[in-house]
């Protein structure tokens, strides 16, 4: 009996010592009553820009007093997928004030995204937008409201770094360098193409074979990270280098809409592999890098929005250096639009819904019990279900 008991303690002693850390965390709302909440960004006073999707950008400060809309966004529009989407400030905004917009615009037969560049003068009773400048436009314009990509970040190097997406209907474009569509776009601040793309003939270009990417983030040591949507399958995570093929819609851990195959390859030679991938399908929107004080044992880890399961999916490098994925903040219980890692060491979150908020993640040592955080596979031979039909981008 005894020797029962001593293997027992062991066996509960090594369970202790190799389970995953969990980080007490609390969740708060910063800011509520907003109308499907896209992009944030953070404002060096503590306070925040957010953009609503109708075409609104809202000052919010740092006790979630939302301001009127700032006057003088460029006009959006605005149907299905189509909208305002993510909110930059520069590096040097506390000088010069200046923010970046990216955003669907257009009309139904002819629209694209575009990236805005203005001054914003908070002098008056109402914020507002001053030398709004459209730097850039997508030259492939199209006639569907979907799959815009949209996200937008300030590289190490000072120059922009634009996700497009397919347009649905146009998902052959995303393999031609030709095409603006299903790409991401390196250009400088003033919209032109930086030196040192790797396509001549499109210098735009910096990399290709993307559906829908509505997630991108700059790490620490540099490397860029992007996530985006496949169709019943076929979620993707990439490290982004430049001139490199990801592959769709060419090879997709995926199924069509209709059920069946995009393609009946998964790799093929001068194709990039995702670093991770979802199938089924989680949507996968925003995307951060863990890279704040806060929860240390997060320091690093990936978290984006899972749209369809309604919480965030964080990865994080388990053995071997393979990406192992667990739920979290499934209790938001609304689809979780961006996710940031703030300046406070925090993780903000924006939530859609009928009360669209400003969510944050701080750590609260007091927390007992956290939620559980529930390991998810990424084995496609382990998937062996398809999710109902149905877009939820």
């Amino acid at each position: 009996m005894l020797t029962r008991l001593t293997h027992l303690m062991s066996a509960s002693v090594l369970l202790c010592l190799f389970a995953p850390v969990q980080a007490g965390y609390r969740l708060e709302t910063v800011a509520e009553n907003l109308e499907i909440p896209w992009g944030l960004a953070f404002l060096p006073d503590g306070r925040f820009l957010v953009t609503e999707h109708a075409g609104r950008l809202r000052v919010v400060s740092a006790d979630g007093q939302v301001s009127a809309p700032v006057e003088g966004v460029p006009a959006v529009y605005f149907k299905s997928q189509g909208g305002l989407f993510d909110v930059v400030i520069d590096r040097d905004f506390a000088a010069n004030r200046r923010i970046f917009l990216t955003y669907a615009e257009g009309s139904p037969g002819n629209n694209g995204t575009a990236i805005a560049r203005a001054i914003l003068n908070e002098s008056g009773t109402q914020p507002k937008l001053e030398n709004v400048e459209v730097i850039f436009r997508v030259e492939r314009r199209k006639d569907t409201p979907v799959h815009y990509g949209g996200r937008l970040v300030i590289l190490g190097d000072g120059n922009l770094l634009l996700t497009t997406g397919d347009g649905f209907s146009y998902r052959h474009e995303s393999q031609e360098v030709s095409s603006q569509l299903g790409k991401t776009l390196r250009m400088t601040a003033d919209g032109k193409p930086a030196p040192g793309n790797p396509f001549p003939d499109a210098p735009y270009v910096w990399t290709f074979g993307h559906r829908n990417p509505q997630g991108l983030a700059l790490a620490a040591d540099g490397t860029i990270w992007l996530n985006e949507h496949g169709p019943q399958g076929g979620d993707e995570l990439n490290r982004i280098e430049p001139g490199k093929n990801y592959g769709w819609p060419a090879i997709c851990y995926c199924l069509d809409y209709t059920g069946a195959y995009v393609t009946p390859y998964t790799e093929w030679p001068g194709m990039e592999q995702p670093a991770h991938y979802w199938r089924p399908s989680i949507g996968p929107s925003g995307l951060a890098i863990y890279e704040g004080d806060q929860f240390p044992e997060w320091r690093g880890d990936f978290f984006t929005g899972a749209l369809v399961d309604q919480e965030v999916r964080r990865l994080h490098h388990g053995e071997g250096g393979k990406l192992v994925e667990e739920k979290l903040f499934s209790e938001i219980g609304a689809r979780v639009r961006d996710v940031r890692s703030g300046p406070d060491g925090a993780l903000y979150f924006t939530i859609e819904g009928e009360n669209g908020r400003i969510m944050r993640a701080v750590s609260d040592q007091s927390v007992s019990a956290p939620q559980p955080k529930v390991p998810v596979s990424i084995s496609a031979e382990e998937a062996s279900s398809v999710p109902s039909p149905v877009i939820l981008e």
